[in-house]
């Protein structure tokens, strides 16, 4: 992907780089919610940081732990209805406890290099398969050479392996397994409007990586569409075999005109 197109992307949420928060923590799905639960839904950036620092909401023992937290925080999910992505997270999060884990899984994927580098090889195992630390650790070894030590690559692959465990897609508490997540309508909004920020749409927007995260047949992911479309997370239209989604008052026209900017760009 071109700097160019990164950057625009970035303006609508995403992430890029080398580096990200899984080098130091997991996806920080608990703390997540008690920000989530604490806040209203048009809370500003300043607001979070506020809630963390200042009120230290999360619990951390010092300022410092508190500091940390609010960047990793930020890193992650963005923190700041400007962007977006976030706004997305926040508009749908409330509606559906069930889907959360995955909700976040789906953001944390999209700011965090790290974690998106062990999507392919984690999606690549079958239900019930093995799925080893030092899988984990070999993979970011391959992809970093020489940059990282043991130590380092190994405490990578204990919060990989539990974010990706804390959403659904492993088990166990040593030896991890491959498994299946819970997937709701809401999992479906987000991985739908994370395609259509990167200017997919129709038909395209069903075989995108964000909807390859969610298990499920062709058939049944369309039934999810239809239940979110039911909900008013999106609008669904399926006329003759041609699809068409639209995401009414998810994003400004200035943010509009970014995503089909980006879409153009190589």
């Amino acid at each position: 992907m071109s700097v160019a197109k990164e950057i625009l992307f970035s303006r609508l949420g995403f992430r890029f780089g080398t580096n990200g928060p899984h080098a130091a923590r997991t996806m920080m799905l608990d703390d997540l919610r008690i920000l989530f639960a604490r806040l209203p839904v048009d809370a500003t950036r300043a607001d979070y940081a506020e809630d963390v620092v200042a009120r230290n909401a999360l619990g951390k023992p010092t300022k410092k732990a508190r500091e940390l937290t609010l960047r990793h925080l930020t890193a992650l999910y963005g923190l700041d209805p400007k962007l977006p992505l976030f706004r997305a997270l926040r508009r749908i999060w409330g509606s559906d406890e069930a889907a959360q884990p995955m909700l976040a899984l789906t953001v944390a994927l999209a700011r965090d290099p790290l974690l998106r580098s062990t999507q392919p090889f984690i999606l690549s195992k079958a239900p019930g398969a093995l799925v080893a630390r030092e899988d984990i650790e070999n993979l970011f070894a391959a992809n970093h050479q020489d940059r990282f030590s043991p130590a380092s690559l190994k405490s990578f692959a204990q919060n990989v392996n539990g974010t990706w465990t804390a959403a659904g897609f492993l088990s166990g508490r040593i030896r991890k397994t491959r498994s299946v997540p819970v997937v709701t309508p809401t999992n479906v909004a987000l991985c739908l409007f994370l395609g259509y920020l990167e200017g997919l749409s129709g038909q395209r927007l069903f075989t995108s990586p964000w909807m390859g995260l969610l298990a499920g047949s062709s058939g049944e992911l369309e039934g999810l569409v239809s239940s979110a479309s039911h909900r008013g997370l999106l609008v669904f239209m399926n006329a003759g075999g041609v699809k068409e989604l639209r995401f009414p008052d998810y994003l400004t026209v200035e943010e509009e005109q970014v995503r089909q900017e980006a879409s153009s760009v190589i």
